[in-house]
């Protein structure tokens, strides 16, 4: 079976990894190079498992710039292009989505089935189905971590599908004949609920991170153990011991974006909790510069600026806001951040060199702890309370 997979960020890269095992896939992309790198099997994010595909597993996988190459004789597009969160609109960008539906329609083959995996408002696809007058389109939510979206796509805690028709049923276990996992439960639904779905889902995580983050705050005022606060607590079954460890405010392409746009959802209907997530994050952050600023360093040295650790994206991590409230209290930062080239981060000074950094920084703060700062333990702010677990 041929499948076409439209974006190679980590959830279009896992995708066409996953199912290249057992079906011919071509990725479609608008960045050249990316294109190269995949057909060199050189995979153009970091992600350990998809790493060890590339280089140990025979895939029938091809990248290509022209899409009618793709979506030629194709059964299924998957499409997994960015939607950004528009601030001005309060709204998610969806026009890459509809950009790649309308050149499905050009191709004027009524056998291709639209699968959008990109996150996008509630009811989105019924909108699609009204406006193109087409049928063959569903949404199908992905739960995937950024760094290990292929393990996740093999060890999958569910696969969920936005309709129940037949090639949504062939799509479904498309997924789990590919995933090492067998005992996969998969749910079919309407793809309105398919998409609530997943703007509950990372909901409730990134309420979970603030949750944690305010024990935090009240443990580390009231010169409490967080660590053993947080242990008695999550050995509660029914909490459980994960996404417990505290940060300096969740971040992330995911969860800032769908918490805004799960708020915006609900429109008219009455709600506190969810907009409380987002002014809880914002309190955090808020907190950890106050926490830093009570030092009185002069120098504070940001100890890398990736989301979390292994992974490499940048985009909407914490320290990104932790650096710009620093700033506005006039207080130089300088940048440990091997991604990074070049001398300067938005007027802030790359250090490549960590013993220099660690040097010229009265203070280093870390939103992950990271054993290359043991030397300099004394100058480190984090609240990785479970770093060296």
């Amino acid at each position: 079976m041929k499948i076409a997979v439209v974006g190679i960020g980590y959830v279009g890269l896992s995708l066409a990894t996953l199912l290249s095992q057992n079906n011919e896939v071509i990725a479609l992309d608008i960045m050249e190079e990316k294109v190269n790198m995949i057909n060199n099997r050189i995979p153009p994010i970091r992600d350990e498992y998809i790493e060890k595909y590339f280089n140990e597993k025979k895939l029938n996988l091809k990248a290509t710039l022209d899409y009618k190459e793709a979506f030629k004789n194709a059964s299924f597009v998957i499409i997994s292009t960015p939607t950004n969160f528009d601030e001005k609109t309060n709204f998610f960008d969806t026009s890459s989505i509809e950009e790649i539906i309308q050149k499905v329609i050009n191709m004027k083959d009524d056998n291709i089935t639209i699968v959008v995996k990109s996150t996008v408002p509630i009811g989105f696809v019924e909108y699609i189905r009204e406006k193109y007058n087409i049928r063959n389109v569903f949404f199908s939510p992905e739960f995937l971590r950024e760094g290990k979206a292929l393990y996740d796509n093999l060890y999958p805690s569910r696969i969920i599908v936005g309709d129940n028709s037949e090639n949504a049923k062939i799509f479904a276990n498309l997924l789990k004949d590919a995933a090492l996992e067998k005992n996969v439960p998969i749910l079919l639904m309407k793809s309105s609920e398919a998409e609530a779905v997943k703007l509950f889902a990372n909901t409730y995580l990134a309420l979970r991170v603030s949750y944690f983050n305010e024990l935090d705050t009240y443990a580390e005022i009231t010169g409490l153990n967080a660590k053993d606060i947080i242990n008695g607590v999550c050995l509660d079954s029914r909490i459980g011991n994960y996404y417990n460890n505290p940060s300096f405010g969740y971040g992330g392409y995911c969860l800032p974006k769908d918490v805004k746009q799960l708020k915006e959802s609900y429109c008219e209907v009455p709600e506190k909790l969810i907009t409380a997530i987002t002014e809880s994050n914002n309190l955090r952050k808020d907190y950890i510069v106050s926490q830093i600023i009570a030092k009185k360093p002069k120098i504070v040295g940001v100890f890398r600026i990736t989301m979390k650790s292994n992974s490499d994206s940048i985009k909407n991590s914490a320290n990104l806001d932790i650096i710009k409230k620093l700033k506005e209290q006039n207080i130089e930062i300088i940048i440990y951040e091997p991604l990074l080239n070049g001398y300067y981060y938005f007027d802030n000074m790359i250090i490549n060199n960590l013993n220099d950094f660690k040097k010229l920084s009265d203070i280093i703060i870390a939103n992950r702890y990271d054993e290359k700062l043991e030397d300099v333990h004394e100058k480190i702010y984090t609240r990785d309370i479970f770093a060296k677990d």
